[in-house]
């Protein structure tokens, strides 16, 4: 099956810009991207004049279930926010977390994003199956998933945040993580499903969970990511406690290296900044949960002179109500210039942390980030004809500094997963009810 999808804008991230192009998917693959008109042999034909076709963008930090619980502790800091909210969530359930997850891959979806890396370290302890509510959740959208198996060994009884009913012992927790890999993980290159092993967080793990943890991921094969350097107030915690930096402390412990991507790295020392770059280590970004928290920007100018891979996260839709990944390419981008000014960051750097950026933090960089013949045909068609867009020249100007734009296509594998601004396959409807009835039971305890 060959489709060919023709008068469109290209930008491919790592190659050429074309001002009017083609791209030619055969399969599940890009078989070819180039200029003017394609004068081969196709199967389908997609037409995009006033389109832009980019990669698909990569989220590379999210928490799904956090959207049966948005708009709650609106005015707090991260540590207020979290202390309001375990309770809440210490009644999820996998029914719960399925609607929830299906409205949040719907939502990514609708606004560019092909990759999803979910970060869930909420098991109640009746609770279901979290990971396979998740799974199934992924099945209906059809975009990719990397399912980041949390955990927390830390409760309030021992200097942590969550209460004690809601964290797991330290074997519980690896034994859980390892059965998720054994059940869930893909290592093909066109792997929709992947696991990697995720602590929580310094604040909420103890040295053990985190040790533990690489060593699992490593003798396994899979990625590890953790939230570090969010906010002031686990650096100062980290300080009392370990004498050291967040940064410090993962680097103590192995979690400076190129399988290891961190959330937020906003409070980082410039030496950090360098070991991170020296590492390989990923960065994943989440501006407008950032924003939302008042945690701070992160120095994102300075993670990628310092040759770090920076991906863009859209983070729980409980400190980000809108859910969305195109968006953060433009919250990137003002973060950026309010810290480091009008140079602090262009518009295809923000585009190519939204897409190559991601697929490096996810070690997903030789089959996705970037429009090369041979890759993943996981591609976003932004139609830029409407009044948003209209008149703007440059087309990724138009995608970073303008609203997001509706979806002419969203292909993940060369599947249609959005077409003319709504799901291929999945009632948006439905699940907005399936939602509200969810975040309503949860508020609830129902």
């Amino acid at each position: 099956m060959r489709t060919l999808i023709a008068n469109a804008a290209i930008a491919t991230v790592t190659g050429e810009e074309y001002a009017s192009g083609h791209v030619v998917v055969e399969n599940d693959r890009i078989a070819e991207v180039g200029e003017g008109v394609y004068t081969g042999e196709f199967d389908e034909r997609v037409e995009a004049d006033g389109c832009l076709i980019t990669p698909g963008l990569i989220n590379t930090h999210h928490h799904l279930y956090q959207w049966a619980t948005r708009g709650l502790a609106a005015d707090h800091t991260l540590f207020e926010w979290l202390v309001a909210l375990y309770p809440v969530w210490s009644r999820l359930d996998d029914e719960i977390t399925h609607a929830a997850g299906t409205a949040g891959m719907a939502r990514l979806a609708l606004t560019g994003c092909t990759t999803v890396a979910d970060h869930h370290y909420v098991f109640p302890r009746d609770g279901g199956d979290q990971v396979a509510a998740l799974a199934a959740a992924r099945q209906r959208i059809g975009v990719r998933l990397h399912v980041v198996r949390g955990s927390m060994d830390r409760g309030e009884s021992d200097g942590g945040l969550p209460p004690d009913n809601l964290v797991e012992s330290t074997e519980d927790a690896l034994t859980g993580t390892e059965a998720a890999i054994a059940r869930f993980h893909d290592d093909s290159a066109g792997a929709h499903l992947q696991i990697a092993v995720g602590p929580c967080s310094p604040f909420s793990v103890t040295e053990r969970l985190m040790s533990g943890a690489a060593e699992l991921a490593r003798r396994k094969g899979v990625r590890l990511h953790t939230h570090l350097a969010e906010t002031l107030d686990e650096e100062r915690q980290c300080l009392a406690e370990a004498g050291c930096t967040p940064a410090e402390y993962a680097d103590k412990l192995g979690w400076l290296a190129d399988d290891v991507w961190l959330a937020h790295t906003i409070h980082l020392a410039p030496d950090a900044i360098r070991r991170f770059g020296a590492t390989g280590t990923g960065s994943a970004h989440c501006p407008t949960s950032n924003g939302r928290l008042g945690a701070g920007i992160a120095p994102v100018r300075d993670l990628l002179d310092a040759g770090v891979p920076v991906g863009l996260g859209a983070d729980g839709a409980a400190s980000n109500e809108s859910g969305g990944l195109g968006e953060e390419l433009h919250q990137s981008l003002l973060q950026a210039r309010q810290r480091g000014g009008p140079h602090g960051l262009t518009t295809r750097e923000a585009l190519w942390m939204g897409t190559m950026g991601g697929a490096r933090c996810l070690g997903r960089a030789d089959d996705l980030g970037s429009l090369e013949p041979g890759k993943l045909a996981d591609l976003a068609v932004w139609d830029l004809t409407g009044l948003d867009h209209a008149g703007i020249t440059d087309p990724v100007a138009a995608l970073v500094l303008g609203t997001t734009p509706p979806l002419r296509r969203l292909f993940v594998g060369g599947k249609a997963v959005v077409e003319d601004g709504t799901l291929r396959e999945a009632d948006e409807s439905a699940i907005a009810r399936e939602l509200a009835a969810a975040s309503a039971r949860l508020r609830e305890g129902r």
